[in-house]
């Protein structure tokens, strides 16, 4: 299936978008590349927190290994202060148009739900609509998770509409959930891997008859311990295993339409303006993720001439949940005494649940290590030694490396001394706190660390500094990032940065709505965008549908409950009575200097007291370093408040008036729908093409008077009619 890109620059949605329709106010009409410009390589690793780093001194484990990375960063500078938002989705937006989150609208991983509000604007200048401007083409490669396809206009084409020229990959972005049926053999659906076990488990095979989607068959089987399953090596070749079987007629119950995490996703190709969404039993979607991506990658950056610059952004899912094992031959350095692969649980039940899952993270880490090496080695920026490791030399090519990870570690895969109850999705370190590795012969004295504060934000200005470029010039609104090319060039640099700042929250959904409620062991939270990723992640999904009559019904069945302070309630009114949850946060924020952070927590909880919905809010003050191998942390039984130290009073005032004014820093300008700073016939004009060709959720649709309805219509036009040539002031960004 395909869908021409062009078609969209006729709507409203690209009328005067910064995207790929040129357009005179646009001003990213490419000028003459600058033969100096680097190429730019940007990686970045899916939940990969500072914690799981061991080249940044942390970790107090073994594993992960990662010996291609480790051999980037001792060639580069290692940022061992770097912020990004508490989830993916923000953090990803912080980096591509240097924006805090209270700009872009995304405060939580974009789900199906969230309007286009909560996604990124088409009017946004994002670092390939910026680097075109210097000449550069960009591609991107798997993971999206910035917008569409639901409640979006531009739907699977989003990313050519934020300016990449080439897109191979997923633009809902999460994995989807094991295939426990293995495509229609196992209907009771017990396979909680996604594959068949090896002969060792109850119900596994040595071998088996690995049908194809076109009906070819082969039989596969392991001869040793050093291989594959029979079940992994079927899956990883796109195919579905009939166990104990040979090769026959296919039969009709296999079903090569079902996701299956890392092995089946829902690939999409954007290509010469051209939109494919391909089918899941086609043999492109089907594969090891990690390996699907890095092909893509190797392919686009091979195909490149040599006389024009590129960026090509290989964003990984790995190492995401839902966790499954990748294949063998990815992992070489798997650590002796560790159950092979294909015996480890996917699930958290059983003595060893927990433990097999980290095993299997730790493997999925490594995995994309693997790969990342082959990325290097094949387009000519790296090659092998004799003994298989890396040889990298960053002055060998004109090529600048940088490597991220999007948020901190899920708690589940949290390393010590970091603290799994404050991990991923909240403000404290473990959940920002996140490692930056750049690389490339711009680097003065490599091999060297920077303590400095760095926010994610800051890569896109990083990008236009390489391209010649300033971002703050080129940008029409607010972007809250400062330049960090100095930090590579000169090894005194100071600290270009007085605070740092993190944020997370709710998107915007339809009237008010939010993501359903998920219980994880004694904490309630609303971060899974849906059931499923609620269930991958461990957790029993108490939104819609959920009906566990064992524990607390619903009246009527399965109408679950909306919120976690709903969720409380129903415990507390329960006969007999359950404990209540402790809520994660629903929005959470974060600032520091250079000793002291301060963290604000604000949710909506039931109050006994009053018998409703309360909002409850926390204030709480930290002394955090970047001490190796145990760093000061913000850690509850380190929260300096409430405090009777003028000193330490005076710091919490001092970062509570920053922090307010940085909240406040982004005042409403209703009616501007295209980021322009007025609001003009530009937005009438762009709101009548959307609300004509779309008339569903856009830019365009302002909250009126307290929520967006998902839809364009002339309720959003009586607001522009009521703004119209009412200008809005650039803000300032503390940094």
């Amino acid at each position: 299936m395909k869908k021409t890109v062009p078609a969209l620059c006729a709507s409203g949605l690209a009328m005067l978008a910064l995207a790929g329709c040129n357009n005179g106010s646009s001003g990213d009409s490419p000028n003459e590349p600058v033969a100096s410009n680097p190429n730019i390589l940007f990686v970045i690793m899916d939940d990969v927190g500072i914690d799981q780093m061991k080249i940044f001194g942390y970790g107090g484990e073994m594993w992960p290994i990662l010996p291609n990375i480790n051999a980037v960063a001792q060639a580069g500078v290692r940022f061992r202060n770097t912020w990004s938002m508490p989830e993916c989705s923000p953090g990803r937006a912080a980096m591509f148009v240097g924006q805090y989150p209270l700009r872009t609208g995304i405060n939580q991983a974009i789900g199906p739900q969230d309007l286009a509000t909560s996604q990124l604007s088409p009017y946004s200048v994002t670092a390939p609509k910026l680097l075109k401007r210097a000449g550069y083409e960009s591609a991107m490669f798997g993971k999206f998770h910035l917008g569409g396809p639901e409640n979006n206009e531009a739907e699977n084409s989003t990313p050519s509409v934020l300016g990449w020229d080439y897109f191979y990959g997923w633009i809902g972005g999460l994995p989807g959930s094991n295939d426990k049926t293995v495509g229609g053999y196992d209907k009771a659906g017990t396979r909680m891997c996604g594959f068949i076990p090896g002969e060792r488990l109850a119900g596994g095979a040595k071998s088996g008859a690995c049908y194809q989607a076109d009906g070819s068959c082969t039989v596969m089987t392991r001869t040793s311990l050093d291989q594959d399953v029979a079940g992994v090596q079927c899956i990883a070749s796109g195919g579905l295993l009939v166990p104990n079987e040979t090769c026959g007629e296919m039969p009709s119950y296999l079903d090569f339409n079902i996701q299956n995490a890392y092995y089946v996703s829902p690939l999409v190709i954007i290509e010469n303006g051209a939109t494919e969404i391909v089918a899941l039993s086609d043999p492109r979607a089907r594969g090891y993720r990690t390996s699907i991506e890095t092909d893509a990658a190797i392919n686009w950056i091979n195909s490149r001439p040599d006389d024009k610059p590129w960026m090509a952004t290989v964003s990984y899912s790995a190492a995401h949940t839902p966790w499954q094992q990748p294949p063998k031959k990815l992992v070489p350095l798997a650590p002796s005494g560790v159950s092979p692969l294909d015996e480890l649980s996917c699930t958290s039940d059983g003595e060893r649940g927990a433990l097999d899952q980290r095993i299997i993270q730790d493997r999925m880490t490594e995995a994309l290590d693997t790969e990342f090496g082959r990325l290097l080695v094949e387009t000519g920026m790296a090659k092998y030694n004799k003994d298989g490791s890396l040889d990298y030399n960053p002055q060998a090519t004109n090529t600048v490396i940088v490597i991220v990870g999007d948020n901190g570690s899920l708690a589940a895969a949290v390393k010590l001394p970091f603290d799994p109850s404050r991990a991923k999705g909240t403000a404290y370190q473990t959940g920002v706190w996140d490692p930056l590795i750049i690389a490339g012969p711009q680097v003065v004295q490599p091999d060297r660390e920077v303590d400095h504060m760095v926010n994610m934000v800051d890569l896109f200005q990083f990008f236009g500094e390489l391209a010649g470029l300033d971002a703050h010039k080129e940008v029409p609104h607010t972007i809250d990032s400062v330049g960090i090319l100095p930090y590579l060039t000169d090894p005194g640099q100071g600290s270009l940065r007085t605070i740092n700042f993190t944020m997370g929250g709710l998107n915007q959904q339809a009237n008010g709505g939010r993501n359903g409620p998920c219980v994880m062991s004694t904490a309630c939270t609303v971060i899974p965008t849906s059931k499923s990723v609620c269930e991958d992640n461990q957790g029993i999904y108490w939104g819609a549908g959920y009906d566990d009559a064992s524990v607390i019904p619903t009246n009527p069945p399965g109408a679950g409950y909306a919120t976690c302070a709903d969720v409380n309630e129903a415990r507390y009114k329960a006969d007999p009575q359950q404990s209540q949850l402790t809520l994660v946060p629903e929005s959470s924020v974060a600032i520091r200097n250079e000793h002291y952070k301060l963290v604000v927590n604000t949710s909506v909880d039931y109050d006994p007291t009053t018998d409703g919905p309360k909002e409850f809010s926390s204030e709480e003050l930290y002394t955090v370093n970047q001490a190796a191998p145990v760093p000061l942390l913000d850690t509850a039984d380190r929260n300096l408040l409430p405090t009777t130290d003028p000193e330490l009073e005076a710091i919490r005032k001092d970062l509570r008036d920053k922090l307010n004014a940085m909240l406040a820093s982004n005042p409403p300008c209703p009616g501007d729908g295209n980021l322009d700073g007025v609001v003009n016939a530009a937005d009438l004009n762009n709101w009548r093409q959307i609300a004509q060709d779309w008339g569903l959720s856009s830019v365009y649709d302002f909250p009126t008077p307290q929520y967006a309805d998902g839809k364009t219509d002339s309720k959003d036009e009586a607001v522009i009619l009521a703004n119209l040539n009412k200008a809005c002031a650039r803000t300032y960004t503390l940094r």
